[in-house]
Parts: structure tokens; sequence; C-alpha cells
């Protein structure tokens, strides 16, 4: 029996005098001997366990919602340079990652067919060609609104989905498990 395993039962037997509890033979049985060594593994073992990690290591998505309320390009700008980090900060580790640029209020202008700051329009173009990880919402409610206060119908860019509700859809994405950003 080692050192450590005597004091435990010591100590298990001054608390269970005291308490009036169990002779220590009782205590004793609780406590298995310590191992000496580490257990053995195989290497087969090894590498089934490393296909399983790198198996669940590509399967894992991390899913960010990222909300652009203003109409500020630079703003407009941070979001997508933030998303395209995300994007390949993941794609270096060998994992995957979805973004969600939802627009809402005056940030319905970065999607906005006739308004869109032309850098940002091209960008947002270019950005949903060569990374589908990345989309584009713009809200419905939003549009309606522009729509009515200018009397003409406000088109969004055609890489842009349209959601019912920019907040709401944000609120369902917390919901399902993203990580929400606002730049």
């Amino acid at each position: 029996m080692t050192s450590r395993a005597r004091r435990r039962i010591a100590v298990m037997t001054t608390v269970g005098c005291l308490l009036g509890m169990a002779p220590i033979a009782t205590w004793a049985q609780s406590f298995p001997e310590e191992r000496t060594t580490a257990p053995k593994i195989t290497v087969a073992q090894s590498t089934t366990k490393s296909k399983k990690e790198a198996k669940a290591k590509a399967e894992k998505v991390h899913k960010i919602a990222i909300q652009v309320a203003e109409n500020n390009p630079a703003l407009m700008n941070l979001a997508m340079n933030n998303a395209g980090n995300i994007v390949a900060h993941y794609k270096k580790l060998g994992e995957k990652a979805v973004v969600e640029i939802v627009t809402f209020g005056p940030g319905l202008h970065m999607l906005r067919e006739d308004t869109a700051h032309t850098a940002v329009k091209q960008r947002v173009q270019q950005t949903a060609l060569e990374t589908p990880e990345i989309a584009f919402y713009a809200c419905a409610n939003t549009q309606a609104n522009m729509s009515k206060q200018e009397g003409k119908e406000v088109k969004v860019i055609t890489e842009a989905k349209i959601t019912p509700s920019g907040v709401v859809r944000l609120a369902e994405l917390q919901g399902q498990g993203y990580a929400y950003i606002r730049p």
C-alpha cells in the first residue's frame, strides 16, 4: 500500500470515528491502489483516436452572424474584412466556418442595387462569388419601408438573400448557436 493510500485511510478513520461511521476496513476497500505507470495504448488505438479527432475537427462548423445597421462604407468594409478573416482562420486550422452578414435599417444600403457604394457593391459581389461560406442578407421590412418613403421599388443586388426581418434573423441565428458580431 502506498503512503498516499495510508494517509487517506488515516484521515478517513479519524473522520469516520468522529462521525460514528463504518469501520476502516469498509473505507479502505473504496480506494483502489494507485497506478504507478500510464495505461498502455496500442498503435491501433492511437490511430483510431487520431482519425476520430480529425473527423470531429473537420465536421465542426463555426457559425458567425455579423450585423450591419449603418450606411457607412468603412463599417461595411470592416464587416467584410471580419467575415473573410474568420473564414481564412478556420480554413488554416482545417475547420469550417459559415458567416452571415445581415443588413437592416440604414445598413441596407450595403446591398441596395441603386445606392450601394460602388467599391462596397463590387466587393460584396466578388466575395459572394469567391467565398461561398459568406452569405449576405437584406431585411425585407427595411426594404419595404424605404420603398414606401422613396415612392419607388427598392431593389437589392442579386447576391443578397431577403430575410423577412433582419433583427429577427440575427436573433434566430443566435438561437442556433451563431456568435454575434457587431463591428
